[in-house]
């Protein structure tokens, strides 16, 4: 046991001597994380606002023009057109200058002043139906405002024979930054820790150390963790890095179990590291080994591990092949953790995941890196 420690311990050193030497590793393992977490946070966004509209006021009257002043007050909605007739909001939805317009039927003080139920049209551009649909319910909540200050004015009370009171737990000002840092988090670490280790034994094939290697006494499960312990310390500070930028820039909350968050972040990385050293071993090729650890962990993680799109909506293939990916598992720790204050009673079994793959990782490195040169 000893004498393992020992091996272990010479290959760790002989890689973290490689990577002192090597800035450019330095760099993806510790500036890049947080170089893309910066650039993704504040470049994906789902949060809606200033939409620009354009209103077809037909009435002109006070009336028709307190409604466009009241979707206009707010950020939600910036005015960049007056239209004479409804049919010019199209040209603008084609070029892009609006995606909402606002029709003012004639006609529309007069029927307000008889207490009559008036109609207001809103013509949406509905070739991105997430935005429309925002802004449908942003519009609703701006009618149903108007409607109550009219309402007032005119002295009888609306009362709706239901009323809903909402709470929104866990993100009460529905910021979509709190729900896509976590998950940018996880694609990051995913991509950085792989391409770390993908790159470590293709190198050493590339290079010819390889056979170098091959001569001294050391197995192959003491190359494989020895390979393994100076990037799973460089992944845990690039874990705290971009954890720390994240509550710092976007006021990410820790309201969870910090210990089960510490052991799920090792077994995810573990999880990562033994992916991106498996790849290099079957490819033998630093080109090759990107590609396909690119291809392996970028769409798929992006698509498939609840980042953005619902695997539950999905088709039971695309659900079972999230159930293969670590990412997924992750995915649910983090945003559990860290938003909804989770603990080991509620995310047990993905932590027993984690462990899996981490072990099932490295199992097949161990088993498909050969002693031999060809």
């Amino acid at each position: 046991m000893w004498r393992f420690l020992v091996r272990v311990g010479a290959i760790a050193a002989k890689e973290t001597t490689h990577i002192r030497r090597d800035i450019a590793t330095l760099y993806m393992a510790l500036g890049m994380p947080v170089v893309l977490l910066l650039l993704f946070g504040f470049g994906v966004s789902f949060d809606i606002d200033r939409v620009p509209l354009a209103v077809a006021d037909l009435d002109r009257s006070e009336a028709s023009v307190d409604l466009t002043r009241a979707f206009v007050a707010s950020d939600d909605f910036r005015l960049v057109a007056m239209l004479r007739r409804p049919e010019e909001a199209e040209p603008l939805f084609r070029r892009g200058r609006a995606s909402a317009a606002l029709v003012i039927p004639r006609g529309f003080e007069r029927e307000l002043g008889r207490g009559r139920v008036t109609t207001v049209q809103l013509l949406l551009d509905g070739a991105d139906p997430m935005t429309a649909n925002m802004v449908l319910a942003r519009s609703d909540a701006q009618a149903v405002g108007m409607s109550l200050r009219i309402a007032s004015r005119q002295g009888f009370a609306l009362v709706p024979p239901l009323a809903v009171r909402s709470w929104i737990r866990f993100n009460p000002e529905a910021r979509s930054s709190l729900y896509l840092v976590p998950g940018l988090v996880v694609l990051i670490l995913a991509i950085v820790a792989m391409l770390l280790t993908a790159l470590t034994v293709a190198r050493e094939w590339e290079r010819g150390s390889m056979e170098q290697l091959f001569a001294t006494p050391v197995g192959r499960l003491e190359i494989v963790i020895g390979k393994q312990l100076p990037y799973l310390g460089l992944g845990i500070v690039a874990v705290l890095l971009v954890l720390a930028v994240g509550a710092w820039v976007f006021d990410l909350p820790f309201r969870g179990d910090l210990v089960l968050l510490a052991v799920d972040s090792l077994l995810f990385l573990m999880c990562m590291l033994g992916l991106g050293l498996l790849i290099s071993v079957v490819t033998r090729s630093q080109m090759l080994a990107t590609q396909v650890g690119a291809l392996a962990t970028i769409l798929p993680n992006m698509l498939l591990s609840n980042f953005v799109f619902p695997v539950a909506n999905m088709p039971k293939v695309l659900q079972w092949i999230s159930a293969a990916m670590p990412a997924s598992y992750f995915m649910r720790v983090l945003r559990g953790i860290l938003l909804r204050g989770n603990g080991v009673e509620e995310l047990w079994r993905e932590s027993l995941a984690l462990a899996g793959f981490a072990l099932g990782f490295a199992a097949l490195a161990t088993l498909r890196f050969k002693r031999r040169i060809a």
